[in-house]
Order: C-alpha cells, then sequence, then structure tokens
C-alpha cells in the first residue's frame, strides 16, 4: 500500500470508528450510574429424565425462591429448543457484584425454607444422582449493557452465542467492538432484544465472551439477523480490517433456548 492510499484508509477507518463511537458514547450516558453486573451461567447435564425432572423441581420450589429471598429477583432457567439425548437446563443468575456471588452459597445454607424445599435434590444419593454434571462460568457484564435486559413475558425465542477467541488480545478487542463500535445499539436497533452480555471471566473455553438475544419465535430470530448483517452501520463496522472475524473469532457457539414456565427472564 503507498503513501496516498495507507492515508485515505486511515482517514476513512478513523471516521468510521468516530461516528459509531460517537453513537455508542451516548447511549453509554445513560448505562454510567449503572454498575457492572456479574452473571454465573450454569448448565446441568442429565443422563434421565427423572434426574432433569428433580433438578426442575428444585431449581422452581427451592432454588429460585431462594434467590429472591436473597435480594436476586431476575433468575433465569431454560431447557435447549433441538436437543441431543436429555436436554440440558440453563441458568442464569444476575450478581450486583462479585461479593454478591462469593457470599450466595452460605446464605442459601442458612436458609430453611431453601433446604426443606431442596431436600429431596440436595439429599440425593450417588446412584440417583439429581443430574450427571454442573459446568458453571463466571461472567462479567460489558460496560456499554452494564445490566441484565429482561424482555417481555410473552412467547420468546433465546439465542445463548459464544464466542470464542484465538488469544486475549482477540477476545479483548471483539469486547470493544461490542461496547465502543456500536455493535450492541445495532442490536436493539433492527430488534434483536438482548438479555445480556457478558465476558467469561472463569470458565471453560476462555478466551471468550457470550450474550443473549431474544426473539418472538424462529423467524423473526430469521428476519432480524438478516436486517443485522444489512444494517449500514454493521457493514461500516465489519468492514474496519482490525475488527474482521477472522482475526478476532475462533469458534462460534450457538444454542436456542425456550423458557421454563417459571423463568424470570
Amino acid at each position: 500500500m503507498n503513501r496516498r492510499n495507507f492515508v485515505k484508509s486511515t482517514i476513512t477507518t478513523g471516521a468510521v470508528l468516530t461516528t459509531t463511537a460517537s453513537v455508542a458514547n451516548a447511549a453509554a450516558t445513560m448505562h454510567n450510574d449503572k454498575k457492572q453486573q456479574w452473571y454465573e451461567l450454569r448448565t446441568y447435564e442429565f443422563t434421565s429424565e427423572a434426574q432433569q425432572q428433580l433438578t426442575g423441581t428444585y431449581l422452581q420450589q427451592a432454588y429460585l425462591p431462594a434467590l429472591n429471598r436473597a435480594g436476586i429477583q431476575q433468575a433465569g432457567v431454560f431447557t435447549e429448543l433441538e436437543p441431543k439425548g436429555i436436554a440440558s437446563i440453563y441458568v442464569l443468575i444476575p450478581f450486583a457484584s462479585i461479593e454478591a456471588f462469593a457470599a450466595i452459597n452460605d446464605k442459601l445454607q442458612h436458609d430453611a425454607a431453601y433446604l426443606k424445599a431442596g431436600e429431596a435434590y440436595l439429599a440425593a444419593e450417588p446412584a440417583n444422582a439429581a443430574y450427571d454434571r454442573i459446568e458453571s462460568s463466571l461472567l462479567k457484564a460489558f460496560a456499554h449493557m452494564p445490566q441484565l435486559e429482561v424482555p417481555e413475558k410473552k412467547d420468546r425465542l433465546f439465542e445463548l452465542r459464544r464466542y470464542e477467541s484465538p488469544t486475549e488480545s482477540a477476545g479483548q478487542k471483539k469486547i470493544e467492538m461490542f461496547n465502543d463500535a456500536g455493535e450492541i445499539d445495532i442490536f436493539k436497533k433492527i430488534g434483536a432484544r438482548p438479555v445480556f452480555f457478558g465476558e467469561t471471566m472463569v470458565g471453560l473455553r476462555r478466551p471468550n465472551l457470550t450474550y443473549m438475544l431474544c426473539f418472538d419465535d424462529m423467524a423473526a430470530h430469521d428476519a432480524r439477523w438478516k436486517a443485522f448483517i444489512g444494517d449500514p452501520e454493521w457493514k461500516k463496522v465489519s468492514a474496519i480490517p482490525e475488527y474482521s472475524d477472522a482475526k478476532l473469532i475462533s469458534k462460534i457457539v450457538r444454542t436456542f433456548l425456550k423458557p421454563a414456565d417459571y423463568s424470570q427472564i
């Protein structure tokens, strides 16, 4: 690239970044007084329907009510839309701080109503365990969407997406793309309803980020993603070389989820 073209490219990239950043910063001012939440994203894996039923009953009758008594009001419970075998259960728990996350288990152990309601699950014998395994990740909310946003309680479909990055610096660059380059705002503009965005601080397959979108149904999902890909602002941002997927993302894992009847999200 000669100097003239290099300067032209630099100016063009800078102009796009300035425009998208100004939009993102304007929206970010609305969040400045909100503290970034922490999320535990938990997956229960089962080898039998009896396990799934026992864990589901525990979550509905013991765990979520105990979280609510502890001041956590918006916990989500979901099952896989297209499971391979026994459907896993996904649980999303928002915490106001890392201290709140660290304190929750002690609170549960001193909650008599929780211990009584969850007895069948908590006292399950190894031969009749309530699950096969639990996998958990601890995520920190993105600065541009510091708190979980609960969609309207109607027929709804959730898409959980995990972006794995080849390096930690690439992962941070992708988070910058969401926060500073306006990607979150584009999702909102085209009608894909974001629930949360989180950087995985502790968990499997790091470095990665995870986020959740909500749609009315699969037809709406397809239409919203088509609108996102065709959005002029997205085309500008995604054309910036430093934001190339080839540089920032090594793998995308997506899971379609449906909410349990008692889910608070």
